[in-house]
């Protein structure tokens, strides 16, 4: 019986002595394959490297607008162009064209009396006025600063959005 065991003990080992050569040999065929890849690449032309990028010196910024008036605070725009007292005059006499939205009146023609030129304006009923320089039309307080053979134009006065005014250009013109 003892000699038995020791036959399969004898085989095992046989079997782990074989099972550890044939290991071995895949690990060298392995770096046979990794050495011929690393001969390989050595002999190709290396490839060229970008020089460092020159580095600029920094330049220091000055700010300059400390003695301004702060974007944060309300007290009119600074791009508007209008006055800072600039508000629609609430005391004046209404005109009738200034019950319509600018958009619903229509500039109809022109007419020259006694070397002064007019505007003729239709409201959207089909009546026409007529309209001179100084005269008001539009729900923006629209003033009418200029009156040519195809255009009314007017300054209105419209809210800013900062709790101001500002005037903006407006105009007619003829539908032909």
């Amino acid at each position: 019986m003892s000699k038995s065991k020791s036959r399969i003990g004898g085989g095992w080992a046989c079997l782990l002595l074989a099972g550890f050569a044939v290991g071995l040999t895949a690990c060298s065929s392995a770096d046979d394959e990794l050495t011929r890849f690393i001969d390989d690449t050595r002999k190709e032309p290396g490839g060229r490297v970008d020089p460092i990028p020159e580095v600029k010196p920094y330049e220091t910024f000055v700010y300059s607008a400390a003695e301004m008036r702060s974007p944060f605070i309300p007290g009119g725009s600074g791009s508007s162009s209008g006055a800072p007292g600039l508000r629609p005059d609430s005391k004046r006499n209404r005109e009738f064209l200034e019950q319509f939205s600018l958009d619903t009146l229509k500039m109809v023609g022109t007419l020259k009396l006694g070397g002064r030129m007019y505007g003729l304006v239709q409201t959207k009923d089909g009546l026409v006025h007529r309209v001179s320089d100084g005269n008001y039309m539009g729900q923006a307080d629209g003033k009418i600063t200029d009156i040519t053979p195809g255009k009314i134009t007017l300054t209105e006065i419209v809210p800013d959005g900062l709790g101001g005014y500002m005037e903006r250009p407006a105009a007619l013109g003829l539908n032909e």
